[in-house]
């Protein structure tokens, strides 16, 4: 094989109480990437469209992410590879942007490498893409990008992901306004210290998504998404924030939070039809606003990175 075209989906991470450990992977939203062989050595990147991004590898976090992959190598190779990427994701948008890029790059080289690497291997890689992107080698993004599903960063050292079930016709509306919002900025403004009595019920829907998650309990899952700790703190950065999360769960969402660093919100529901009436009443409150937005809705994407083409 000498050239992968792949879909890198977009992701949730946090799900409200699972600051830095938990994420998802979403069906219908993505990048592409086209990465093949050359002869010039390293990794060059040759195109990107949608957005303006550095085609300096180096600056890049696909190149990044790829540098990481190439410089674990247990035997030297003789040639390179060249990347076009496809950004349907904005950088900023808090659904995983940079992770779908940093998560396709080290996917698509371990194909044309013929898969010297295990999965856990290609997290630690997109993990450095993550390190160039937000100043941290963050895994709640690339995680869910590279297995699918849901999963639950158990350890970072050593790196332990463990992938959860899911739950039976889960769907899930987004809204993104656009505006940016640094996951720098969304960090610095978080406190240093909680309170003991948030973080107790905080472990409590942790414990509790994850139980919802193996029992397929939709109704206890919707019960576990609040988040005590950081969502004070970060909703002060998204416009109406309080007023799409009380139209959505009005409108019969299991829950609503902020997906990453936000300011993209998500919403969860027990069926499309809910789904829908989701999307409606946040776009119907976000439109008083004046801000551009998307909206978007998704099922979740148990496969992860998924091959479109290869040759």
């Amino acid at each position: 094989m000498n050239e992968i075209k792949i879909f890198s989906p977009a992701t949730i991470a946090n799900i409200s109480c699972g600051f830095d450990i938990l994420g998802c992977c979403l069906n219908d939203i993505g990048d592409e990437m086209v990465v093949r062989k050359s002869n010039q050595p390293g990794i060059t990147i040759s195109k990107i469209e949608g957005i303006d991004l550095p085609l300096e590898a180096k600056n890049n976090v696909a190149g990044a992410a790829g540098f990481a992959l190439l410089n674990s190598l247990r035997e030297p190779i003789h040639f390179g590879f060249d990347i076009e990427i496809y950004k349907n994701i904005k950088p900023g948008s808090g659904i995983g942007s940079s992770a779908a890029s940093a998560a396709g790059a080290v996917f698509a080289l371990n194909a044309l490498l013929n898969y010297p690497f295990t999965e856990n291997e290609l997290i630690q890689f997109a993990r450095e893409g993550e390190r160039l992107a937000c100043g941290s080698p963050i895994a709640d993004n690339v995680a869910p990008a590279l297995l699918g599903g849901f999963t639950l960063v158990h350890s970072t050292d050593p790196l332990q992901i463990i992938q959860l079930p899911s739950i039976d016709k889960l769907y899930v509306s987004i809204i993104h306004p656009q505006i940016e919002v640094k996951t720098s900025d969304a960090r610095a403004i978080l406190p240093q210290q909680v309170a003991l009595k948030d973080a107790i019920k905080q472990w409590g829907n942790v414990g509790s998504l994850v139980h919802a998650l193996h029992t397929n309990d939709i109704d206890l899952f919707g019960q576990s998404l609040h988040d005590y700790i950081v969502e004070p703190y970060r909703s002060q950065l998204i416009p109406s924030f309080e007023e799409v999360k009380k139209a959505s769960l009005n409108a019969g969402a299991l829950g609503c939070g902020i997906s990453g660093s936000g300011p993209s919100l998500f919403a969860f529901s027990k069926s499309e039809s809910i789904a829908k009436k989701v999307s409606q009443v946040m776009e119907q409150t976000y439109l008083k606003t004046q801000i551009p937005f998307f909206i978007y809705n998704s099922t979740i994407n148990q496969q992860g990175i998924k091959i479109l083409n290869q040759k």
